[in-house]
């Protein structure tokens, strides 16, 4: 069965700052990520891997090329549109991006909350289920600060994913972890994905996961460097 490109970026350059200060970040990037890939991109700091990632998921607006992710160009899109392209979409933050006032089972049912066929009662069952298969079932009510550092990126990876998204974007999600939190991490985010059948793109620094990606991309100075297939 053929794969169907999930992301077509073509010639994409992005600029920050405005005249003399306008600096190019993002230089004629071309990539096509197939259904169930999961890619991982690598670089060092300032290289442009946030910047291409926040482009994907319809966070900020891409200003020249193409950039199409599940069939919508999002270069040239509203608002209205870029916020639609999100609704697609799991993000995971490198700061999990929690909210502090709610506890892990409210987290994850706002993941559902753009999504107005959902019932209340259904929003509540699919929160506790995705939880529960994270591990964290018997945390369902513990508010963020009485989690530790890997049980609250799970929470994000539950909230992340508990819409069935068919394209998960991850910023360096084990970057606060310890090496075994970040692997399980991961090695969670891998399974979820593949049972979910969806798209994964991650930003990392962290070599000890690099082996679960399908392949490697490597940003430098804003270019597509190198692309690595990794065989398992």
């Amino acid at each position: 069965m053929s794969s169907k490109t999930i992301i077509s970026i073509q010639n994409l350059d992005h600029y920050f700052g405005y005249g003399q200060l306008r600096k190019q970040v993002l230089l004629n990037i071309n990539l096509e990520i197939k259904t169930g890939e999961i890619i991982i991109m690598t670089g060092p700091s300032g290289s442009g891997k946030t910047t291409l990632l926040t482009l994907v998921g319809g966070l900020r607006s891409p200003q020249f090329g193409s950039l199409r992710v599940l069939g919508r160009e999002l270069c040239g899109a509203s608002a209205q549109q870029l916020v639609e392209a999100r609704r697609h979409n799991g993000y995971i933050f490198q700061a999990h991006n929690l909210h502090g006032s709610l506890t892990a089972l409210q987290n994850v049912k706002m993941g559902l909350e753009l999504h107005k066929h959902i019932s209340l009662q259904e929003m509540q069952s699919r929160a506790a289920l995705i939880l529960e298969q994270v591990g964290l079932g018997h945390r369902l009510h513990y508010y963020p600060d009485k989690l530790s550092g890997g049980q609250k990126q799970r929470v994000a990876i539950a909230r992340a994913l508990v819409s069935h998204p068919q394209l998960v974007l991850a910023d360096e999600p084990t970057a606060a972890l310890d090496s075994q939190s970040g692997r399980d991490v991961v090695n969670l985010m891998q399974k979820l994905a593949k049972e979910q059948g969806c798209t994964i793109l991650m930003v990392t620094h962290d070599t000890r996961i690099l082996d679960i990606g399908d392949r490697i991309i490597h940003l430098e100075d804003g270019k597509l460097k190198t692309k690595v297939k990794i065989y398992n």
